[in-house]
């Protein structure tokens, strides 16, 4: 299962969303959630609304195009698109990069529509208030969250591997619902399409050493 590190991999949270984070992430072999923003005219990488220092995403580009890869594969960019409009440019940075592990997501649907005419690899979002995914056929994949509780069974992740979607699980600590990590993780473990997964989590070193034991 690929592990994918949210915002990065950061240690403290000033690191959230910094090169550092990035840096460290690739280097590990890990995968990269971060959210992208447009900034003057660019697109920038920034959660919050961005300003003069945030990161550019051609910036990051660069950092993963001159990562080294793990086991002949690069990792996976999950890119929240906090903005509408962006899909050219997105789409434009992407390809001369020549980035071809990422996914798309969280966008308005009329947004998502964009994405999808345009080819680029698209998830849906699912959760306890999205029991049914907008443009799921559409779509290439699931972004599967869980707010207040983990209310999913291995009988809705399979009927997603068997519909050909790759899946993204958001791990609990993202809602600070630390106390729900153990169980879901556990789950998550003995899943037997594990390989088909993903999970988007602020402990990608715990997870990966969890999920290989």
């Amino acid at each position: 299962m690929e592990i994918i590190a949210h915002r990065g991999y950061w240690l403290v949270e000033e690191e959230k969303n910094t090169v550092l984070a990035f840096e460290r992430a690739l280097n590990a072999g890990f995968g990269i959630e971060t959210d992208l923003r447009d900034f003057c005219g660019s697109i920038v990488v920034s959660h919050d609304l961005p300003n003069e220092s945030s990161i550019s995403f051609e910036a990051l580009l660069k950092l993963y195009a001159r990562s080294p890869d793990h086991m002949s594969l690069k990792p996976t960019l999950a890119l929240n698109i906090k903005s509408d409009g962006l899909t050219p440019l997105v789409s434009q940075l992407l390809k001369r990069y020549k980035v071809a592990k990422y996914f798309v997501f969280d966008m308005s649907v009329p947004d998502s529509l964009s994405y999808i005419n345009a080819g680029l690899k698209t998830f849906t979002r699912q959760s306890e208030f999205e029991l049914y995914p907008p443009l799921y056929e559409e779509c290439d994949g699931v972004w599967l969250d869980s707010f207040s509780k983990t209310w999913y069974s291995e009988d809705v992740l399979t009927s997603h591997v068997e519909a050909g979607k790759r899946l993204c699980i958001v791990s609990p600590e993202l809602h600070k619902r630390n106390d729900a990590v153990n169980e879901q993780w556990i789950m998550l473990r003995g899943y037997r399409y594990r390989g088909d997964l993903s999970l988007c989590t602020d402990f990608p070193s715990d997870a990966r050493e969890f999920f290989n034991a």
